[in-house]
């Protein structure tokens, strides 16, 4: 259900009797290695478990599960990357293009009742090949330049050189110069 409030603020809250889910954005982009953060804010009148899964083609797993105030368990594939907050949001740290896929928390009560509320992270790759094979050919241009401007320098002065001792060589010496009647 979104409130018109909520609808301006691009904020989608699920609500299941007592239990209610704010996410703010549900589609993330990110770059390989850089972080996310499922931002969403919780609300129930008991103490809720919270549990994030993630979910891509046939594969499902659980990342971590967590009552606010007590121990997080966080499954050992997601150990130095997860952080999870007391209202309920998760951050995942150094992405990688596995984690591309659909986000679940589910937030439930004692009571029995729960909700859940879904994220769809993209992860672009950054092509790292490109940008080396590109540094790689400008560098071999730089050198390629400066060895055709140092070739050109070295035979621009063997020319002037050679044209300056053509120069010489064709000049008399002093005292050798005759003398022709006019």
């Amino acid at each position: 259900m979104e409130t018109p409030l909520c609808a301006w603020l691009h904020i989608r809250q699920y609500r299941s009797g007592a239990i209610s889910i704010r996410s703010y954005r549900q589609s993330l982009t990110r770059s390989v290695q850089q972080d996310v953060l499922f931002s969403v804010d919780i609300s129930c009148l008991g103490i809720p478990t919270i549990q994030w899964t993630f979910m891509s083609g046939m594969v499902s797993r659980d990342i971590s599960s967590w009552q606010p105030g007590g121990l997080t368990n966080i499954s050992e594939e997601y150990t130095d990357r997860v952080h999870t907050y007391s209202n309920g949001s998760m951050g995942l740290s150094d992405l990688r293009v596995q984690d591309a896929g659909f986000y679940v928390i589910r937030v439930s009560e004692l009571s029995g009742s729960s909700r859940d509320a879904g994220f769809v992270l993209t992860v672009e790759e950054i092509l790292y090949e490109d940008l080396q094979y590109l540094s790689v050919f400008t560098l071999v241009l730089a050198f390629l330049a400066g060895f055709l401007m140092l070739s050109m320098w070295l035979m621009d002065n063997a020319y002037r050189r050679l044209k300056a001792w053509n120069g010489r060589r064709q000049m008399p010496v002093n005292g050798e110069t005759e003398l022709q009647a006019l």
